[in-house]
């Protein structure tokens, strides 16, 4: 067997099989060997039937043989799953929303005049989102209108009598009167997280139901900080437009400072790539031929949809990228960043750089980043990496020659500005149009992680390449659009081969319109985990155009690799909004029977959203396709 067929089992991409061969090569162990290392998991965790939120504990229930059916202060299977679950929620809502308060306060300091390094990027986006706020804009100046959405921005995230502004104003009038109805408006963004560790603590909730409600609360929450991280990140670097670019391996350049930005938050990235273009000469003084800036995770999202800046690698295979030997320094913010890489830096004689207060790795150089002397910071770092470079440059370095055309930066906004060359009194109108005559089956959302259970990307091709064959739109964000990239399925010249004709004849007259010759790609990218907000957005605008509510849109969602709670609070916010929502790795909430027949059942008919699980991508594309036509067939489509 070859190293390439042996390494199909934790990847299908071929850039990433060259640095599992290496690491084999160097015995240094990477994410899959340790994966291997803990098998067999542990059964109880996986169906979520044990807890530990007493000292009393660990308790665990088997649902499968005699013993105990409770644990040892009375909860049952269906209390302990839900517990479980709900934390879950709260730590992706606490993520998400903790980025978008980091940029909040950023906001608001640049209005202060203490953050000199930012600015206002998109004074048009600005207005808009202060008009959403019922924030008054005529005749003020930006820098008033930005201090007034920043501070209603950080209101937001307190109780109060109102609900959150970034809930209640992002989706249709009739989900809110839904999630009213239930009771599942956020009152403040942290006053959500904080109740769900309250209820889930040892003694409190243990009502299934009454959790689980709690827990959709918390989900619409993550719902309010994801669009609120997207809106001021577009407010302060700009709102993408699409951009030619490339992604995989074959990013890094051997003759250049490579530096690997990895994370989340662009307050961190924007001022490197700001201060790396101003450090050009240093580097070409050092030898090098220039500074080459590459993203990892969503970090990478957020430079590429914005500045068209390659992505390099994504999620499960982040060392994949420092046992090139070619990176020069990896900085790092806050979010899916392996402590591993730290070990692997270290061993390919390289180093990773940490930036928040919050996120230090035992290994790593920790480098302050504070909004007040950003630049400067940055320039701290950027030194390191010439520095690392003078000490690699004569070393091998091993870059897999795999590069893959990519065009990003699909916002909603640019979306409308693209329909709009065919109809630029109704934009949405083609769209529309095109969902009515068939030509467009409906539109798929995938989102989330890699996760090292799957081989990498594969569910994400297999589904996507299906979907694309019976004319689905398909929109993607995070890591999952990473996937997408590095298998070509952003690359405009394979977009007649993979969609079915009639989406290929849609893609291809919005992309004649706006000149660019041929066809968009088959698979738009709309940017980061935060930015998922981007497709709720364009869900609402296609429901407030039909008049229906979201619930009755044929669109839908789905994490096929997950990892992170982020993705979990993510589909549940998905599920919230009303969409079928598939996640294709067993959650751990099937222990308990309420619970999985109350997400996969019974909340459609609270809400129209329901969770999918399915591992397996063919059967999963087929539920998600029986979904789109059972939501056509709701609106009267054949």
């Amino acid at each position: 067997m070859s190293d390439n067929q042996q390494f199909q089992k934790f990847t299908s991409d071929p850039a990433v099989m060259q640095m599992i061969a290496k690491a084999k090569e160097k015995n240094i162990p990477t994410v899959w060997n340790r994966y291997e290392q803990m098998l067999p998991q542990c059964g109880f965790g996986e169906t979520g039937l044990c807890c530990r939120h007493c000292l009393q504990g660990p308790c665990r229930i088997n649902p499968f043989e005699e013993g105990a059916k409770t644990g040892i202060c009375g909860a049952t299977a269906d209390v302990m799953v839900a517990r479980g679950l709900d934390r879950a929620i709260a730590a992706g809502t606490a993520a998400h929303s903790g980025h978008a308060k980091h940029l909040a306060h950023t906001l608001l300091k640049m209005t202060q005049g203490k953050a000199r390094d930012y600015k206002i990027t998109d004074p048009v986006k600005l207005k808009k989102v202060a008009a959403r706020m019922n924030i008054a804009v005529d005749d003020r100046k930006d820098n008033e209108i930005a201090r007034d959405v920043a501070l209603a921005a950080l209101a937001d995230f307190h109780e109060k009598e109102t609900p959150v502004m970034w809930a209640a104003s992002v989706v249709t009038p009739g989900r809110v009167k839904v999630l009213s109805g239930l009771g599942i408006v956020p009152k403040g963004i942290d006053h959500e997280i904080s109740e769900i560790m309250h209820r889930t603590l040892y003694g409190v909730d243990a009502d299934p139901v009454n959790l689980l409600l709690g827990g959709l609360r918390c989900s619409v929450a993550d719902l309010a900080g994801c669009y609120m991280g997207t809106d001021l990140a577009d407010i302060l670097f700009g709102t993408p437009t699409p951009q030619v670019t490339c992604a995989n391996l074959g990013t890094l350049k051997s003759g250049s400072v490579n530096v690997a930005l990895h994370g989340h938050n662009p307050v961190l990235s924007e001022v490197i790539v700001q201060v790396a273009e101003a450090m050009q000469d240093e580097a070409i003084q050092a030898g090098a031929d220039g500074i080459n800036v590459v993203g990892i995770c969503c970090t990478g999202n957020e430079l590429m949809e914005r500045h068209g800046i390659p992505s390099c690698t994504h999620s499960v295979s982040q060392e994949m990228a420092l046992l090139t030997g070619a990176i020069d320094v990896m900085i790092v913010d806050y979010q899916c960043i392996m402590p591993s890489v730290a070990s692997v830096a270290e061993c390919m004689g390289t180093k990773v750089i940490t930036t928040m207060d919050i996120c230090k790795i035992t290994g790593a150089t920790h480098i302050e980043v504070k909004d007040e002397t950003a630049a400067e910071n940055a320039k701290q770092a950027l030194t390191h990496a010439i520095s690392s470079f003078k000490a690699r440059k004569n070393r091998k370095t091993d870059i897999p020659e795999i590069k893959n055309t990519v065009v990003a930066g699909f916002s909603t906004e640019s979306i409308v500005a693209a329909l709009s060359k065919l109809n630029d009194k109704d934009p949405l109108a083609p769209l529309v149009d095109n969902i009515k005559s068939g030509n467009i089956k409906g539109l798929c959302l995938f989102a989330g992680c890699n996760n090292v259970k799957i081989s990498q990307d594969i569910n994400y091709t297999t589904m996507t390449a299906k979907l694309l064959k019976e004319n689905v739109l398909v929109v993607a964000t995070g890591c999952g659009a990473g996937s997408l990239m590095r298998h070509d399925f952003m690359d405009p010249s394979k977009t007649e081969e993979l969609c079915g004709k009639g989406l290929f004849t849609v893609l291809n007259a919005i992309g004649e319109a706006n000149g660019l010759g041929g066809p968009l790609p088959p698979v738009l990218h709309l940017g980061s985990c935060v930015d998922n907000s981007r497709a709720i957005e364009i869900a609402v605008a296609l429901a407030n155009y039909l008049g229906v509510d979201t619930d009755k849109l044929p669109v839908v969602a789905s994490a096929p690799e997950p990892t992170s709670e982020k993705a979990i609070s993510i589909g549940t916010y998905a599920v919230s909004a009303g969409l079928p929502t598939h996640v294709g790795v067993m959650l751990p909430i099937t222990g308990g029977p309420l619970v999985t027949r109350i997400l996969t059942q019974d909340v459609k008919e609270l809400t129209g959203g329901y969770f999918i699980v399915e591992p397996d991508p063919n059967k999963a594309a087929d539920v998600l396709l029986q979904a789109l036509d059972e939501r056509r067939a709701g609106l009267g489509l054949e």
